[in-house]
């Protein structure tokens, strides 16, 4: 079964979570479809677009647990060639966020130039609480849109937060009624515009960040995967699966 589904419409790629009995949590597979989605996408010179959106009335509560329970090699993970082909790539990329989007699915939404939610949006960085550290080069990318204050506050506290402090903190840019209507008029004016002045000019507004944040994604993933191993970590991992279970 498919999870994750990609339809062209014209220049505009759509990329679909579809694991909705999970509420959309990604798994190393998943986050490889995605990556190669992405590429796919750079390596178009038609495509002005991608949106990313979840099935079911959620985006994604983050990364798949139960994965974090296997060995694990920072080098060697579909999520951080994931976010590293994010946050290179040049055709804009559009978030459309209902329900909940937990862990790499606020990280993400970082790298994206535009982002809209609705009132069900409720977001949460839970990685303290599990023991672990921020991953997504949220470190870096998290104080300069939110402030330094809010910043610590969503990272430390690691506390739900709904779509009203998130416009407030610039994790999106408004909310919505329908945010994958609005995404996709977005994408549609994008589509609109020279694709090569497009890719041009979002390469130029991401070129002073883009070695800084590949840097912090690589040294963030080693101290994560260290924490992975940790005491501190695998004890919630068993909390969490036992209130699960």
């Amino acid at each position: 079964m498919r999870m994750i589904r990609t339809q062209q419409n014209g220049p505009i790629l759509e990329i679909l979570i579809d694991r909705p009995e999970r509420r959309n949590a990604l798994t190393d597979a998943m986050y490889r479809e995605i990556d190669q989605a992405l590429k796919a996408a750079n390596a178009n010179p038609e495509c002005t677009a991608v949106i990313l959106h979840g099935a079911g009335g959620h985006f994604t509560a983050g990364n798949d647990l139960s994965e974090f329970q296997m060995p694990q090699n920072s080098r060697d993970v579909g999520s951080i060639a994931f976010l590293h082909t994010l946050a290179d790539i040049d055709v804009p990329v559009i978030a459309s966020v209902q329900g909940q989007a937990v862990g790499v699915g606020v990280t993400l939404l970082a790298h994206c130039d535009f982002v809209y939610a609705d009132q069900t949006a409720v977001f949460r960085l839970p990685f303290v609480s599990l023991g672990l550290c921020p991953e997504g080069a949220s470190s870096y990318l998290l104080p300069r849109l939110a402030g330094p204050r809010l910043a610590a506050q969503w990272l430390l506290h690691a506390q739900p937060f709904d779509a009203a402090q998130a416009l407030e903190g610039h994790l999106i840019h408004s909310i919505e009624d329908d945010p994958l209507a609005t995404a996709r008029a977005c994408a549609k004016g994008l589509a609109a515009q020279p694709s090569a002045a497009l890719r041009a000019s979002k390469r130029l507004l991401k070129a002073n960040d883009r070695p800084a944040v590949h840097q912090v994604l690589d040294a963030e993933a080693a101290v994560f995967f260290e924490r992975l191993k940790s005491p501190e970590a695998q004890a919630a991992f068993q909390q969490f699966f036992t209130r699960k279970g």
